[in-house]
């Protein structure tokens, strides 16, 4: 079990910054605000466990540097860059407005912003969508020792394929958007182009800096680092597109975010060093069957309106079936070993 000691150094300084936020935002907007920001707070923590799950995989494989960047400065990009400044720049870009004009209509007119992002988030969806698909189909479509349902990996993963079948699942996606999701709304398509480049970018650079060379350790992080930021924007741009359901002023969706991501950063951390992946067979499978399912309800929600917490509550449940028979099999296997 974790020490005192060892919980306060992994969330003590997540529990001191969003007491900082709290107190910042009762000065500025008074105790009425309290509850939609704690509430936003819980709900990115909830839905962002996977998220925290494939990050942590991700840490592992970085110098020691590369994860006091992913601490530091990306939680500033997290907090004010993916979930206050991204949304503002995609809806100015994709409405052709100036970010001044959309940054005085989300600060002044939150009712009016908040539409607008919702008019451009299909196109949003579609990229990030994409995205998500190709990290997941890749997961499973490595030939890998553990698997968690045989009938469903095991074809996928035997021919040990990822790229064949990443590349094929977001062909299809991309063949949908035009045909059937989104035919004649290029932006949708463009974008859902542009998920594809990113993913595909992101991990020819990755297998290239990762080959045997005396300098390519500090740029393999830079790469993993890019890796971790795109992630996340792809996880919280549904959530930031949700949060207007539950307020509609944008300092406090913010606020409320940006808490949440911070102690995302915490548990993704706590993860890494407690080796959880490791003693916990299954969570890894799950995080990625979380991400197929979020990236599903994202490409569908370029034409259609799923419940914003469809996928985040499919996450949930996924991550909790994950863990639940991690252990099980680790309680059957110390039975077994006590037998011999």
């Amino acid at each position: 079990m974790a020490s005192s000691g060892g919980l306060l150094r992994h969330y003590g300084p997540a529990v001191a910054l969003s007491a900082a936020v709290l107190v910042a935002v009762v000065a500025r907007e008074g105790f009425g605000a309290l509850a939609p920001v704690l509430l936003l707070a819980a709900l990115e923590v909830t839905f962002s466990v996977d998220n925290a799950v494939v990050n942590s995989q991700t840490l592992a494989k970085m110098s020691r540097f590369w994860r006091g960047m992913f601490l530091t400065v990306g939680i500033a990009i997290a907090v004010f860059g993916v979930r206050l400044v991204l949304p503002v720049g995609l809806v100015a870009a994709l409405s052709h407005d100036s970010v001044g004009d959309i940054t005085d209509l989300a600060l002044r007119h939150p009712g009016r912003y908040a539409e607008r992002l919702e008019h451009v988030y299909p196109t949003i969806a579609a990229g990030g969508g994409i995205f998500l698909l190709m990290i997941g189909l890749r997961f499973f479509a490595k030939r890998r020792e553990v698997r968690w349902f045989e009938a469903i990996e095991g074809p996928f993963g035997e021919p040990d394929q990822p790229w064949v079948v990443s590349l094929g699942g977001a062909a299809l996606a991309l063949a949908l958007l035009a045909m059937v999701l989104a035919p004649g709304n290029t932006p949708a398509l463009v974008a859902g182009f542009g998920g594809a480049g990113a993913f595909v970018a992101i991990r020819l650079l990755s297998e290239r800096l990762s080959r045997p060379r005396p300098d390519g350790a500090a740029a393999v992080g830079a790469v993993g680092f890019v890796y971790l930021e795109l992630l996340d924007a792809s996880f919280s741009l549904d959530g930031v597109v949700a949060a207007f359901a539950v307020t509609r002023r944008v300092l406090l969706i913010a606020a409320g975010l940006g808490i949440g991501a911070v102690f995302v950063r915490a548990v993704t951390t706590h993860l890494l060093e407690r080796q959880v992946l490791r003693d916990y067979r299954y969570l890894v499978h799950g995080a990625h069957y979380a991400i197929l399912a979020l990236a599903v309800v994202m490409i569908l929600d370029v034409r259609f309106d799923p419940p914003p917490l469809a996928a985040g509550l499919a996450g949930v449940v996924v991550i909790l079936a994950a863990f639940a028979h991690s252990v099980h099999h680790n309680r059957a296997k110390a039975a077994a070993a006590g037998r011999a």
